[in-house]
């Protein structure tokens, strides 16, 4: 059925490469965080971010990053696989997961334009045969720049619970447009180790900045050599029948080819989707920002009228789906809703917003009116769990990346200007601006921070515990109450597991308890009622 269904001519298709040189230099390592090749090279800085530039046609940007990032994007597509694997563990089950996704993939290579198609065979020329029973090197690395787009529509998997903000004119220090987001993709811990800030010099178009990791030319969080910054909030998702243009390739079309709002707009309105996204377009051109909502079967953008200041969550908020069922659902039912009027309450709290400040704002972790809801809480606008958190400054082409953890790092700056300007030489230090960088969280230091990650190896573990089923061993679950006493999950943890090992009088004690607290969705709530409901049953 699935060979009949068309896949067989989407396994064969291949971009054209014929019409781009492809001759690139040798490949030299200065050492172990420094690697040159020609004009293009990687290294790492002192704060674990890896800085890529890569220049030339579609095919050399693409050779030149897949051989730059080869163990980059290896580990990286190895962290993805596994987090699959453990997902879908039975033997049987991958192997339909695999045909399932060569079908529903099917149509996803004539939606994508013959440039980035070419630019993602370059990279894959470097990938790992180990994967090969998933697909082929180029079809796996086209598969997974959907990843995100699949995960989202199929699961409904919400990874990524992202928050993000824009501020101009009067409510910024300097009058001029300053963004800021957290990208919450929570793939594990490794996924996030060692985050790519790409610095990309293409034959047309803009030159652009994004953070990426290896093996991926899409863009999540992005700005151009013009000024005009792109980054991407999942919304609510029908499951949709085959997969189209990736969200991320939309993304990056838009950075490397609009220099305008408009030219934005365009670009988005042409291109097919298959999950519903809000697109956060800023530009300095316009001296403003909008958000670009884009689903399979809906297209709206909105703007704030009155204001100087816009908010973007997880849900949309132009006229174009005011009725939206499943829009209004998400709204109602998960923590996007939450979320926005945080960032609205701290938005309005700052005066004049500078970077500095931008920063305070991603990394906040309490709930609406500082109220405390415990650490990882999604209703958070900091969850701790952030792959990464980014400020623009597109008027004077400055960006600010965190480098880890989380979004609690150092914000590393980055100037355009300075980073494409014409070079006697390929780098062997940093091109960061040192001297301008945001320091890391003093939260870092503390007691409280610490605590947190021991709660989160006991949470896994307990979780996994839960999972098979397994109580054989004692792991001192109260202590998750102690480490994180603020915290709904953490007493919804401990009750479940009485409940599991029929410590009944405990179970109902701490799944009370966590009522008491700010979970973060209704589905949530639904459950840990359930098992408190089951718990009292018992003890009668």
């Amino acid at each position: 059925m699935f060979v009949s269904c068309g896949v067989k001519k989407s396994l064969n298709n291949l971009p054209n490469i014929s019409k781009y040189a492809s001759q690139t230099a040798e490949k030299i390592k200065v050492n172990d965080s420094t690697f040159v090749q020609g004009n293009n090279f990687l290294l790492k800085n002192g704060h674990g971010l890896w800085e890529l530039y890569v220049e030339g046609n579609p095919l050399q940007r693409g050779l030149a990053n897949g051989n730059l990032t080869q163990s980059l994007y290896y580990k990286q597509e190895k962290v993805f696989l596994d987090k699959v694997n453990s997902l879908v563990p039975s033997e049987g089950q991958q192997k339909f997961l695999t045909k399932f996704l060569k079908w529903y993939n099917r149509k996803m290579y004539l939606h994508i334009p013959e440039e980035y198609k070419a630019e993602i065979y370059g990279v894959s020329q470097f990938a790992s045969n180990q994967f090969n029973t998933l697909a082929t090197p180029y079809l796996r690395s086209l598969y997974l720049h959907g990843a995100h787009d699949i995960g989202h529509a199929l699961q409904d998997l919400m990874l990524v619970g992202c928050t993000s903000f824009a501020a101009w004119d009067d409510k910024t220090e300097d009058g001029k447009l300053l963004i800021a987001r957290n990208f919450d993709f929570y793939a594990g811990d490794a996924f996030a180790e060692d985050k790519i800030i790409a610095f990309v010099s293409p034959e047309q178009g803009h030159k652009f900045m994004s953070v990426t990791w290896g093996g991926f030319i899409g863009v999540v969080s992005g700005m151009n050599n013009q000024g005009l910054t792109v980054t991407i909030n999942a919304g609510k998702s029908k499951i949709p029948l085959v997969a189209k243009t990736p969200i991320s390739l939309v993304t990056r079309e838009i950075l490397q080819y609009a220099s305008t709002i408009d030219e934005a707009v365009a670009i988005a309105k042409k291109r097919e989707v298959f999950v519903s996204e809000s697109i956060l377009v800023g530009s300095a051109n316009d001296g403003k920002a909008v958000l670009i909502e884009v689903s399979p079967t809906n297209f709206g953008v909105f703007e704030v009228s009155n204001s100087s200041a816009l908010v973007c969550a997880n849900h949309f908020q132009s006229d174009a789906y005011k009725n939206d069922r499943r829009n209004k659902k998400t709204i109602a039912e998960s923590h996007t809703s939450y979320r926005f009027h945080r960032m609205s309450q701290l938005l309005g709290a700052a005066e004049k917003v500078n970077p500095l400040e931008a920063v305070e704002i991603l990394r906040n972790r309490e709930g609406i009116d500082n109220t405390p809801i415990g650490y990882g809480n999604e209703k958070a606008l900091n969850q701790l769990l952030a792959h990464h958190g980014i400020v623009f400054q597109p008027e004077d082409l400055k960006v600010w990346v965190s480098s880890n953890p989380y979004q609690m790092g150092a914000f590393i700056c980055y100037d355009l200007n300075t980073v494409f300007a014409e070079r006697e030489q390929v780098p062997r230090q940093t091109i960061s601006e040192e001297n301008n960088k945001i320091a890391a969280s003093p939260f870092l230091k503390t007691d409280a921070y610490k605590n947190y990650e021991s709660y989160r190896r006991l949470e896994h573990n307990i979780e996994a515990e839960i999972e098979a089923d397994n109580f054989g061993k004692s792991l001192n679950v109260e202590n998750l109450v102690r480490l994180n006493p603020n915290y709904w999950k953490a007493y919804y943890l401990v009750g479940r597991y009485y409940y599991e090992t029929k410590k009944y009088e405990k179970a109902a004690e701490n799944l009370s308890q966590a009522l008491q607290k700010e979970i973060p969705s209704l589905a949530e709530v639904t459950l840990v009622q359930k098992y408190a409901r089951r718990a009292k049953r018992k003890l009668k």
